[in-house]
């Protein structure tokens, strides 16, 4: 199976190629040969890279810049989906599309099940969830995955800023009124792999799921978290004070509650080869190991 996978300089698509899977060549596509900003290039492209199904986890993630560049953001996030979705159909293969926690407004009190109603509060939700209904639209068979809070060893994101600024500084402050669950990018390569594999052997998964690691956690939880197994390797932690969203404002607001539900996507893939999902804390400190280096005996 020829799998195209779109955005591979980002963490996701990045993971995926890296990830060795029997039975599937990955087609890695950067903007280079994929360009959901240019949605009138995207049919050709599919044709002639030939593929027997495609995944996309490229998307306009900046959540602050759109809302003042919502052009893009819609042009990246639903109008090239759209046209990826319709050369899926026109080739008659399947898609795997990813989506965000965004799509809902975080008013929540329990996890989010996928068929939950969205209300999205910004450009950034309001764009991804234009793409997941353009994708339903043009193509039957697809598979929409929602994540959230995506993190990796290497790439842009709130594990590797704290790494950072957590090495310079003894103080932080950090939002704690914020509950999700951090997710990474290598679990989320497992489960695509997982859908994939399923439909190798005939099991057709359909539909729209959750995707993250188990249980939930604020952004001060994840803090603390990160340097807590830092401390092991810079013999020092820093500080991190609880603060309020309020104390931190942003220009596009962001879901209080953002938990979601993974039991759909944990009974499509029963009785597949596919791996548990792990703890949010077991896969961070994988993804530390990579950044910090292992743990000795001594340290454990």
């Amino acid at each position: 199976m020829r799998v195209l996978v779109t955005g591979v300089t980002g963490q996701v698509g990045g993971a995926l190629v890296a990830r060795p899977a029997a039975g599937i060549e990955w087609i890695a596509a950067g903007r280079d040969r994929i360009d959901l900003s240019a949605p009138g290039s995207v049919a050709a492209a599919v044709d002639a890279l030939a593929p027997d199904a495609v995944v996309n986890p490229a998307a306009y993630t900046a959540v602050d810049k759109a809302e003042e560049d919502s052009e893009t953001a819609f042009r990246v996030n639903r109008d090239g989906p759209a046209a990826l979705a319709a050369a899926c159909a026109a080739r008659g293969i399947p898609l795997i599309h990813l989506s965000t926690d965004y799509v809902f407004d975080g008013t929540g009190t329990r996890p989010y099940r996928s068929d939950d109603p969205v209300a999205p509060l910004g450009v950034y939700g309001i764009s991804k969830e234009a793409g997941e209904r353009a994708v339903r639209e043009a193509l039957d068979d697809h598979v929409i995955l929602r994540t959230a809070w995506v993190y990796a060893a290497a790439g842009k994101n709130f594990v590797n800023t704290m790494l950072r600024v957590g090495a310079e500084r003894d103080e932080l402050r950090v939002v704690a009124d914020q509950r999700g669950t951090p997710t990474a990018a290598d679990d989320i390569a497992a489960a695509i792999s997982a859908l994939l594999a399923a439909r190798r052997d005939g099991n057709a998964v359909r539909g729209t799921f959750h995707c993250t690691a188990a249980g939930e956690t604020t952004w001060h939880g994840l803090a603390e978290a990160v340097f807590r197994r830092a401390e092991r390797h810079w013999g020092r932690r820093p500080t991190v004070q609880p603060i309020a969203t309020a104390d931190y404002p942003t220009p596009a607001r962001r879901p209080a509650y953002s938990v979601l539900d993974n039991g759909t996507l944990d009974i499509a893939l029963a009785g597949t080869a596919a791996v548990p999902r792990r703890p949010w804390e077991a896969a961070l400190n994988a993804v530390l190991d990579t950044r910090l280096g292992p743990l000795t005996e001594t340290d454990r």
